[in-house]
């Protein structure tokens, strides 16, 4: 299995000082001739089968959809659609107004910091308008998982947690839940959906305890919460995470 990781390290993270943003260019090499498309700024790999099921995954701060449907597309299940769509390029406070591909704008670290509540809204929009797309297609919700890596994994969660339609499962690595101070009010339907919950505990950019402290808002709203912590592991994936990732959707998205 191809190793995936975003390589995007938020190294001098003051106000002061811009982002360096870092990119492996083997991720850009090894998505050449595989079966995905890139449409309208997102990647999608193509079922090889009868199209039962599908993951959307969204990337990082800075990242793009692209590097992340390479490694996706290793996975190699036949009847799952991956889509993993490009957030807007938008200026970044936090990074000193630099523009990047970002899901909504980031003021602080702070878990307790101001937050962009317009921008968290309106990509959980986003997220909820592609899974009608998927549903008028004919896949079923519970046959739909949505996910992401940090940022994205950020507003997969809150997008799942307050739509009051749910989906089959959601997969969050590196992340935290935004606006966490609105729930449990905010948390809307039925929260049975299991939730993969990923986190490195020594990752320098989402610390490890806002990865915890965001496990003991949901584990308290969601019965089937599984929080997994990767010893070593800074904010990136491993080969032990993405074997549990693969696993999970097999468990959720088996063929049919």
């Amino acid at each position: 299995m191809i190793l995936f990781k975003t390589k995007l390290l938020l190294k001098n993270y003051s106000k002061a000082t811009p982002i360096t943003l870092l990119f492996l260019p083997s991720l850009v090499r090894c998505m050449c001739g595989n079966s995905y498309s890139i449409m309208a700024g997102s990647a999608t790999v193509k079922p090889t089968a009868k199209h039962t099921a599908s993951v959307i995954f969204l990337h990082g701060l800075g990242d793009t959809g692209h590097s992340w449907a390479a490694g996706l597309d290793s996975f190699k299940e036949p009847h799952i659609k991956y889509i993993c769509p490009t957030a807007p390029t938008i200026p970044v406070t936090l990074n000193s107004g630099f523009q990047m591909p970002a899901w909504f704008d980031i003021v602080s670290l702070s878990f307790t910091g101001s937050e962009d509540s317009a921008g968290i809204i309106n990509s959980s929009k986003l997220i909820q308008s592609i899974i009608e797309e998927e549903v008028k297609a004919g896949i079923d919700r519970s046959r739909i998982i949505i996910g992401g890596f940090s940022q994205g994994g950020a507003v997969a969660l809150y997008s799942a947690l307050s739509n009051p339609q749910p989906v089959g499962g959601v997969v969050c690595l590196s992340c935290w839940l935004p606006l966490h101070a609105s729930f449990p009010e905010a948390s809307k339907g039925d929260n049975s959906f299991p939730i993969l919950q990923c986190h490195g505990d020594r990752d320098p950019m989402v610390n490890y305890k806002f990865g915890q402290m965001t496990a003991s808002v949901v584990s308290k709203m969601c019965t089937n919460h599984t929080f997994t912590t990767y010893p070593g592991l800074e904010h990136s994936s491993s080969a032990k995470e993405m074997l549990d990732v693969k696993n999970f959707i097999l468990k959720v998205l088996p063929p049919i």
